[in-house]
């Protein structure tokens, strides 16, 4: 029961990653929103994500995993009806945020909880394998189920996740209530990742929109940079940081958390602005969209297998900088084609995008945690998973901002996918140097 409900709740997590992008001009014209509006509908969600996933570790060992899940998936139940009866974008932006910190504590506890369940090495390996393949489905049929449910109505795209999670919830009863620890809790870090991340986020949003010269962005950089110092200093002087500084000063945990980064720029980038490019340029439907997406979607969820057989044979560095090259083509190639092109040609030229992608995430995570202490291993996950959240979020901010203008639509994109190219190259030279130091 325990693994049913740990294999819905993560399924239905990713379903909502990859369903909203879809639902996007529908949104719009329901709310009359413009660019602006739609980028806050993306980030809301994916900035909670970030913030939240830094903590969301000690929340689950203090309450107990299977109590956190519970909770997580709670709050993201309730915060999709919300979304699908939102009256107005402030009240969708919302619970999209709650949504977000929801989904945050579902993650790791799942993995925990999973871990409790089945002592037996074996029998855990075989459960977080049917963890992995769940979070790939789900993926592969958001941006289709998103299309099959915005021509009933965008609302479905949120009200969908209800009955799902009620039902892991129901399940989840079965389970024994988890052990809580003495995990301690860092208030002030949390408090200041949320402030440093919502500014840094608002004001890239909002600048493109008023300018980067405008008082209220120039308010929320501010912010972002005041709350970025605060979050500094109580993780060096902290007595229970979230992220100790002697680990954020590893140069195997700096630069895997940038070439995270740098990931979901690309990737996340794309999806955004292919979702609206297909529909606002092409004349898609939402469900030709969520087809459209689906090679890419399908190929994606199996190359987890295919990077660990390349890091078996050549090192977990190999399938990163493959990868990477890989979505940097893929990227770079999508920055050539007309406004005229027909549509199979930017739904061929995703797929290497998202394969590549796939293949360096799966790898860089077994590089990551192969070269940290066994001790923050925790740890180190939620800060690179943190920041490929935070790389996407700034890429919906960005890019959108770009894309703005109707009339400069295409010129926007194309400027947009080679800043993600650039990033993603940039990153590449950093594998490179990822070169970790010989344990003892």
């Amino acid at each position: 029961m325990a693994l049913a409900a740990v294999l819905l709740g993560f399924f239905t997590i990713m379903v909502d990653a990859m369903i909203v992008n879809v639902a996007l001009p529908s949104i719009g014209r329901g709310f009359g929103s413009g660019m602006t509006g739609l980028q806050w509908v993306v980030d809301g969600y994916t900035l909670a994500f970030a913030a939240f996933l830094l903590s969301a570790g000690a929340i689950s060992d203090r309450i107990g995993a299977r109590q956190a899940f519970a909770v997580g998936l709670g709050l993201f139940v309730a915060a999709s009806a919300v979304c699908g009866i939102a009256p107005n974008l402030g009240v969708l932006v919302a619970a999209r945020l709650v949504q977000g910190a929801g989904a945050a504590m579902v993650v790791p506890s799942s993995l925990s909880l999973l871990r409790e369940v089945f002592p037996d090495p074996a029998a855990r390996a075989k459960a977080i394998a049917l963890w992995g393949v769940s979070g790939s489905v789900g993926a592969a049929a958001g941006p289709v189920a998103g299309g099959l449910l915005t021509v009933v109505d965008w609302r479905m795209i949120f009200f969908v996740n209800v009955p799902v999670g009620a039902v892991a919830l129901l399940l989840l009863r079965r389970a024994q209530p988890s052990p809580r620890q003495q995990a301690p809790f860092d208030w002030t870090g949390q408090v200041a990742a949320v402030a440093a991340l919502g500014g840094l986020t608002y004001a890239v949003i909002e600048a493109g929109a008023d300018g980067f010269g405008a008082a209220r962005v120039l308010a929320a950089f501010g912010v972002a940079v005041v709350a970025a110092v605060v979050y500094v200093v109580a993780q060096a002087r902290g007595r229970h940081p979230m992220t100790p500084l002697p680990l954020l000063r590893s140069r195997t945990m700096s630069l895997s958390a940038a070439i995270g980064f740098a990931l979901n720029v690309g990737f996340y980038g794309m999806i955004f602005l292919l979702g609206l490019y297909l529909q606002q340029v092409h004349g898609l439907t939402a469900l030709a969209t969520g087809v459209a997406f689906l090679p890419m979607t399908v190929l994606t969820s199996f190359m987890g297998p295919v990077a660990a057989r390349m890091s078996t044979r050549f090192g977990a560095r190999m399938p990163v900088i493959s990868g990477q090259l890989l979505m940097a083509a893929g990227l770079l190639a999508m920055v050539t084609v007309p406004a005229a092109a027909p549509v199979w040609l930017p739904v061929v030229l995703m797929v290497p995008v998202g394969a590549g992608g796939a293949m360096a995430v799966t790898a860089l995570v077994a590089l990551l945690l192969e070269n940290v202490p066994a001790e923050r291993a925790g740890v180190a996950s939620g800060v690179l998973n943190a920041a490929r959240q935070l790389g996407g979020a700034l890429a919906v901010a960005a890019f959108g901002a770009l894309v703005a203008d109707r009339a400069g639509f295409v010129s926007g994109l194309h400027t947009s996918l080679l800043v993600a190219a650039a990033t993603v190259a940039v990153s590449v030279v950093a594998t490179v140097l990822l070169r970790p130091a010989r344990k003892a």
